[in-house]
């Protein structure tokens, strides 16, 4: 996980007694400067799990210095995308299967099947999600 405590790997770790770590941006400057905390054994084969995908970049970055400290990524686990495809094609770039348990199309249609948003709201956010930094503008 790329945060102190991701939710989604505290649960992992606890109903699966499975090894946990956390992976700082970077190294801290004072102590042990870690980078990765926790206890998983040399050259484990490990799997990122995050709560939220956007751009993929923190989530990545993880990826790339548990595979520079030793570790086989096989892919990582998020509770939720955007779907951007920047992420996507970072992921696939870098070689990393990404999974995701939820994602931005599923929770519209479902949104719109329960009639919490309406046919012309959901081409709103469909334009929204094409280059959120500049809609509206």
């Amino acid at each position: 996980s790329t945060r102190k405590e991701s939710s989604a790997a505290s649960d992992v770790y606890k109903r699966q007694h499975l090894p946990l770590s956390y992976i700082r941006a970077k190294a801290k400057d004072h102590g042990m400067q870690n980078q990765i905390e926790g206890s998983i054994d040399k050259n484990a084969k490990v799997v990122v799990i995050e709560d939220l995908i956007s751009t993929g970049g923190s989530s990545l970055a993880a990826a790339r210095a548990l595979q520079s400290a030793g570790y086989e990524v096989l892919g990582l686990v998020a509770t939720y995308s955007h779907g951007f495809a920047v992420a996507e094609d970072a992921f696939a770039e870098a070689s990393i299967p990404m999974y995701t348990l939820s994602d931005y199309d599923h929770v519209v249609a479902e949104a719109e099947r329960r009639g919490f948003i309406h046919s012309d709201q959901v081409e709103t956010l469909k334009e929204w999600r094409k280059d959120p930094a500049n809609w509206g503008k």
